[in-house]
Parts: C-alpha cells; structure tokens; sequence
C-alpha cells in the first residue's frame, strides 16, 4: 500500500532496484580470467588455495581487506531524495 502521491508497488519497486544493483554491483567484482602469483599491490605471494578458491584474484587477503574496507565507507545511495526534491 503506497500513501501520498507514490501509485501502488512504489515501495516494493523502490527495494527491488536496491537489491538489483547490489547484485549487479557484487558481479562486477568477481574475477574473471587467470589469477596471479604475487599481489598487485604489495608484491606478496598469493597462496595457492586462494588462487583456486576465487577465479582472478589480484590481491593478496590483507590488501583485499583494506581495498574492500575503503569502498564501504563511501556510503550508500538515498534513492528517495527530500520531500521537498519530490514537490518541486
């Protein structure tokens, strides 16, 4: 049930497009090709378990966790906007 000036379904639209781009957003990082030897970043060997375990890793786990701690303190997206955006 929408209330206001949303039509029906708005909201659940609203969550499916959410949850579409996080999926779309969590493929993009998958590897893809040949993994390497040594980290990209810091030249460390990669463990060979990790090279099968995850298709075209470039990174090595600690460098892996301080790239994917950096990209999610960038904040989400507000989707709604203000109020005061939507009666303009």
């Amino acid at each position: 049930m929408a209330g206001g000036w949303a039509r029906d379904g708005a909201v659940q639209d609203q969550i499916d497009a959410s949850v579409e781009d996080a999926v779309a957003q969590a493929r993009s990082r998958l590897g893809k090709g040949e993994s390497v030897e040594f980290c990209e970043e810091c030249d460390r060997p990669i463990p060979e378990a990790r090279r099968k375990a995850i298709p075209g890793v470039r990174l090595c786990v600690s460098c892996q966790t301080k790239l994917e701690k950096q990209e999610t303190a960038g904040g989400g997206m507000n989707r709604r906007g203000s109020k005061d955006s939507q009666l303009r």
